[in-house]
Protein backbone atom coordinates (compact mmCIF):
# COMPACT_ATOMS: atom_id res chain seq x y z
CA UNK A 1 0.00 0.00 0.00
CA UNK A 2 0.96 3.71 -0.69
CA UNK A 3 0.44 6.94 0.98
CA UNK A 4 -1.44 9.97 -0.74
CA UNK A 5 -3.46 13.02 -0.55
CA UNK A 6 -6.65 13.36 -2.04
CA UNK A 7 -6.01 16.47 -4.49
CA UNK A 8 -9.27 16.62 -6.53
CA UNK A 9 -11.88 14.64 -8.26
CA UNK A 10 -12.64 13.23 -11.81
CA UNK A 11 -15.57 13.51 -13.63
CA UNK A 12 -16.49 11.04 -16.63
CA UNK A 13 -19.59 11.31 -18.91
CA UNK A 14 -18.01 8.11 -20.95
CA UNK A 15 -16.92 5.25 -18.88
CA UNK A 16 -16.38 1.60 -18.66
CA UNK A 17 -19.97 0.10 -17.91
CA UNK A 18 -18.15 -1.38 -14.60
CA UNK A 19 -17.04 1.79 -13.58
CA UNK A 20 -20.31 3.73 -13.37
CA UNK A 21 -21.49 4.87 -10.24
CA UNK A 22 -17.93 4.79 -8.45
CA UNK A 23 -16.08 7.71 -7.11
CA UNK A 24 -12.32 8.96 -9.12
CA UNK A 25 -10.13 10.91 -6.99
CA UNK A 26 -6.80 12.44 -7.96
CA UNK A 27 -4.48 11.68 -5.84
CA UNK A 28 -1.09 13.36 -4.73
CA UNK A 29 1.35 10.17 -3.87
CA UNK A 30 3.47 11.63 -0.51
CA UNK A 31 6.25 10.20 1.49
CA UNK A 32 6.01 9.37 5.02
CA UNK A 33 7.15 13.02 5.98
CA UNK A 34 4.31 13.80 4.00
CA UNK A 35 6.08 15.21 0.85
CA UNK A 36 4.73 15.22 -2.60
CA UNK A 37 6.76 12.54 -4.49
CA UNK A 38 5.82 11.38 -8.58
CA UNK A 39 3.21 12.18 -10.84
CA UNK A 40 -0.53 12.81 -9.42
CA UNK A 41 -2.95 9.84 -10.25
CA UNK A 42 -6.60 8.49 -10.61
CA UNK A 43 -8.01 6.11 -8.21
CA UNK A 44 -11.14 4.51 -7.85
CA UNK A 45 -12.37 5.33 -3.76
CA UNK A 46 -14.40 2.47 -1.72
CA UNK A 47 -14.20 4.79 1.41
CA UNK A 48 -15.75 7.69 0.92
CA UNK A 49 -12.51 10.01 1.30
CA UNK A 50 -12.84 13.79 0.33
CA UNK A 51 -10.29 16.60 -0.82
CA UNK A 52 -7.13 16.88 1.47
CA UNK A 53 -7.37 13.61 3.46
CA UNK A 54 -4.59 11.52 3.98
CA UNK A 55 -5.27 7.66 2.38
CA UNK A 56 -3.66 4.64 1.66
CA UNK A 57 -4.17 3.74 -2.07
CA UNK A 58 -3.39 0.08 -3.37
CA UNK A 59 -2.60 -0.48 -7.21
CA UNK A 60 -2.45 -3.45 -9.27
CA UNK A 61 -4.74 -6.61 -9.53
CA UNK A 62 -5.73 -6.18 -5.73
CA UNK A 63 -7.26 -2.56 -6.56
CA UNK A 64 -10.11 -4.34 -8.13
CA UNK A 65 -10.97 -6.77 -4.49
CA UNK A 66 -12.83 -4.07 -2.78
CA UNK A 67 -15.45 -3.91 -5.45
CA UNK A 68 -15.93 -7.82 -5.55
CA UNK A 69 -18.18 -9.91 -6.78
CA UNK A 70 -18.63 -6.72 -9.23
CA UNK A 71 -15.44 -6.61 -11.45
CA UNK A 72 -14.40 -3.42 -11.85
CA UNK A 73 -11.91 -2.19 -14.14
CA UNK A 74 -9.15 -0.64 -11.80
CA UNK A 75 -5.48 -0.18 -11.46
CA UNK A 76 -5.57 2.14 -8.31
CA UNK A 77 -8.07 2.18 -5.42
CA UNK A 78 -8.23 4.36 -1.83
CA UNK A 79 -8.30 1.77 0.55
CA UNK A 80 -7.92 3.71 3.68
CA UNK A 81 -8.46 7.50 5.42
CA UNK A 82 -5.83 7.76 7.67
CA UNK A 83 -6.51 9.58 10.82
CA UNK A 84 -2.78 9.84 12.43
CA UNK A 85 0.60 9.08 11.18
CA UNK A 86 3.40 8.06 13.53
CA UNK A 87 6.99 7.66 11.40
CA UNK A 88 9.40 6.34 14.00
CA UNK A 89 13.02 6.15 12.14
CA UNK A 90 15.95 4.03 12.72
CA UNK A 91 14.36 1.38 14.98
CA UNK A 92 11.78 -1.31 14.65
CA UNK A 93 8.13 -0.22 14.93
Amino acid sequence: MYLGRVVGCVWSTAKHENLEGQRLLLVQPVTPELKPTGKQIVCTDCTGAGAGELIYWCRGRESSFPFLPREVPTDNTIVAIIDELHVKRGGPC
